[in-house]
């Protein structure tokens, strides 16, 4: 009995050692050679001025970087009609391109991965972030119920959205196309489309929002148009193999709920799988709305069997859980993000088994370039 134990134990230990830790395993993305499988997730942070990203972020994403780490940077608008949030990033000027520049450097001087995901909110807006006051741009004119903000105080008010018109579209697919190439310019490795969230992509995706009657609407091939249109575009612009997307479709965030998530993101994964991208990185079922999980039968598993490329999950996860989605091939790589916005050091933390730093909810979307943003500690490196 005590032998048995012993030998119990052991396995325990090997377990938990590096070597046999599938997210410490190396993985070949594409060109990159990864060194773990821990991705520092897209987080919006609030913490750039004028649209313009600041000096304070260089800090924010090395401390964030290890040598061959997968790093994906928070929202950033495609264009002056994009924005719904205050102080996020755009990369749509020359100025916001050269802002990018020393931050996607400090990753790149630590060996990192940098991809720049890039956004339209569409109807998740008002009058005051768009050029002119003028009504956010959607797939819709269904306005958006007021939503009490993430920290639970301040209710964030929608202003009636307009509808695109048919002709205008194109115009939209060229301005995620020039994002593209300026954050090629800034020096990042590729970039990621959001089509999650409720956000403008994912606008047209869903049923519930998009009741348009034109080719970008109705049919589920129809509601897909509009992100394979970008898709399209981006890669013809800056090659397959700098072009990932994010998908939500069983997320209901900002009324975008679907009638058949299921069929939805099979469609889009398949469909993908024609431009040939390098990366599909989709979020949990579990995750219906921001910051909560939820018992659900749904798995991503048909969306990874379908998808050809690397395939990246997210939503709720911990340490056990990413190991366990990698070891039985649920995903190649899994996406953090409060943890690793509370801990700078998160693959060295899961390879030693240390403990987490807890986040603060209260401070993820304050505008101090320092609190809640740069100040939480590293582990101790203690001295063996």
């Amino acid at each position: 009995m005590e032998l048995k134990q012993v030998r119990q134990g052991q396995e325990e230990k090997e377990q938990d050692h590096p070597l046999h830790n599938p997210l410490l395993s190396p993985y070949k993305m594409g060109n990159f050679l990864l060194s773990h499988r821990v991705v520092l997730a897209p987080l919006t942070r609030q913490r750039s001025f004028n649209n313009v990203p600041q000096p304070h972020a260089i800090l924010y994403y090395s401390q964030r970087t290890n040598k061959g780490g997968l790093l994906i940077s928070e929202a950033t608008g495609v264009s002056d009609t994009a924005q719904g949030y205050p102080f996020t990033p755009g990369i749509w000027t020359k100025e916001q391109v050269e802002a990018w520049k020393p931050i996607v450097d400090a990753v790149h001087a630590k060996g990192g991965i940098f991809f720049c995901q890039i956004w339209h909110v569409g109807r998740v807006s008002n009058q005051g972030f768009q050029p002119n006051g003028q009504a956010p741009i959607s797939s819709t004119d269904k306005s958006l119920a007021p939503q009490i903000r993430a920290n639970g105080v301040d209710v964030a008010q929608f202003s009636p959205p307009r509808k695109l018109r048919t002709d205008e579209i194109p115009q939209i697919v060229n301005d995620f196309r020039l994002a593209a190439r300026n954050a090629m310019e800034a020096g990042f490795d590729g970039i990621e489309i959001h089509g999650a969230h409720g956000y403008l992509v994912d606008q047209f995706l869903k049923d519930q929002i998009n009741d348009r009657t034109d080719k970008y609407g109705g049919s589920l091939e129809n509601r897909c148009r509009f992100a394979l249109d970008i898709v399209e575009a981006i890669v013809n612009e800056i090659g397959a193999d700098k072009v990932g997307i994010r998908l939500s479709p069983f997320a209901n965030y900002m009324e975008s709920g679907d009638s058949n998530p299921k069929a939805l993101g099979l469609y889009m994964a398949e469909s993908l799988n024609k431009y040939g991208i390098l990366y599909c990185h989709m979020v949990e079922p579990r995750m219906k709305t921001v910051g909560e999980k939820f018992e659900c039968p749904d798995k991503l598993l048909p969306m990874r069997k379908a998808f050809k490329g690397t395939f990246i999950a997210a939503g709720g996860y911990d340490r056990e859980d990413g190991m366990r989605a990698v070891a039985e091939n649920h995903a190649d790589l899994v996406a953090y993000g409060r943890l690793f916005l509370a801990n700078p050091d998160l693959p060295r933390r899961f390879e030693l088994n240390a403990p987490l730093n807890k986040y603060n909810r209260e401070t993820f979307y304050i505008p101090d370039p320092v609190v809640g943003y740069i100040d939480y500690p590293f582990l101790e490196e203690t001295n063996a």
